[in-house]
Formats: C-alpha cells, sequence, structure tokens
C-alpha cells in the first residue's frame, strides 16, 4: 500500500456528486499540501432518514466524478460496514488504515458550523486531534471564525485552516431539482455523471 502522509478527507451523501465537490478537493490538494484527498460517500448517514438513490449508484457515480483525477481516491469505508455510519468512527478506521498519516477534513462553511454537534464530537476535534479546512459558501448567514466552536471544542481553532476557494453555491439539492424539472445542470455535475444518471434514470419525478 502507498503511505500517504498527508491525506484529506471529503465526506458526504454524493447524491449526486457535482462540480463543487471537485472543487472543495482539488482546492485542498493545494494549499493543504495534501498526498491524497479521500472522497468517502456516506453509506447510512445519521442525519438524514434517507438518500436518494442507494449506495451503490452514489458509489459509482462518485468514482466515475473522481476517475480523471490521481490526486482524488474513492474509499468505500462507510459502504462496507453497517451503519449508522458516525465520522469519529470513520476517522478511527483510516487511522488503522493509514497509521503514519495526519487527517485534514475538508468541509463547506455550512458542515462546519455544525461541528459541536456531531457524534462525539469532542474526541475528534479537541486538542487538534483532526485537522480541518474550510470552504466558505454563499449564502451561509453568520461569522466564520476558526474560534467560533472554542468553547465547545478547545483547541479545535489551532487546527482550522480557511481555504481561498472561489465562492461556488452548487448543492446536491438543486441539481435534482433541476433534473426534475427538465433543467439544464451543464456545467453543474460532469458530462460523465450526467451520463450514469440519464442511463440509470435516476431522480426522476416520483
Amino acid at each position: 500500500m502507498t503511505h500517504f502522509r498527508r491525506i484529506g478527507i471529503v465526506g458526504g451523501t454524493f447524491d449526486p456528486p457535482h462540480i463543487a465537490h471537485m472543487i472543495l478537493g482539488e482546492h485542498g490538494f493545494e494549499e493543504l499540501d495534501l498526498d491524497r484527498v479521500l472522497y468517502i460517500p456516506a453509506g447510512t448517514p445519521p442525519h438524514k432518514e434517507s438518500t436518494r438513490t442507494p449506495a451503490a449508484h452514489r458509489a459509482a457515480m462518485t468514482e466515475i466524478a473522481i476517475s480523471d483525477n490521481d490526486r482524488f481516491t474513492m474509499s468505500r469505508v462507510d459502504l462496507d460496514r453497517p451503519g449508522p455510519h458516525y465520522t469519529v468512527d470513520t476517522v478511527a478506521i483510516l487511522r488503522e488504515t493509514y497509521p503514519d498519516a495526519e487527517f485534514t477534513f475538508i468541509m463547506g462553511e455550512d458542515m462546519f458550523k455544525e461541528l459541536p454537534q456531531w457524534e462525539r464530537a469532542e474526541g475528534l476535534f479537541t486538542g487538534g486531534a483532526l485537522r480541518v479546512a474550510v470552504m466558505r459558501r454563499l449564502g451561509v448567514h453568520g461569522v466564520l471564525r476558526a474560534d467560533q466552536h472554542e468553547d465547545k471544542l478547545p483547541g479545535l481553532a489551532h487546527n482550522v485552516t480557511m481555504l481561498k476557494s472561489p465562492l461556488v453555491e452548487i448543492s446536491s439539492t438543486d441539481v435534482v431539482r433541476r433534473l426534475r424539472n427538465g433543467e439544464s445542470v451543464r456545467y453543474l455535475v460532469q458530462d460523465r455523471v450526467l451520463a450514469y444518471i440519464r442511463d440509470n434514470r435516476l431522480y426522476q419525478e416520483v
């Protein structure tokens, strides 16, 4: 196995994966001087009652989306084990797989605001146990500061990087809405991902 020393984590349902997911990983890779970015499709996300499409389709679309970038790898760590899946458990497994690696969770501003509500967040982030990189997002209200969770997650602030990524406001929810309304999603998802969606008749109106 290749021994990566600096690994970024991009997690999500990827239902479907879109361009903003790719920008997040690419800019994280460069700004954080990473060796690899792991895209981790959620298996059974605890914060959602269900996903729009089964895990097999979401994994296939994620593989397709990252297939032309050798900086990216898809991990099945949350797909090949029973859920519900919490990030604290996912990271523990990844540390066993890559024992010499330093991990950085790369996320959008909306996800960063919710960190104190994550399952066992104290053990995950307190004291810089897991580094965090944040991409600003349009439409997220409130001031974004590295120390805004310091009262609940002490030590996190010193291990937060604010990425200089461009502000790109794309959501999977909006992509699905446009698909169901017969509107264009060109330049929002890669053409090969869109081809998979069409070939498998995904996101059709129920």
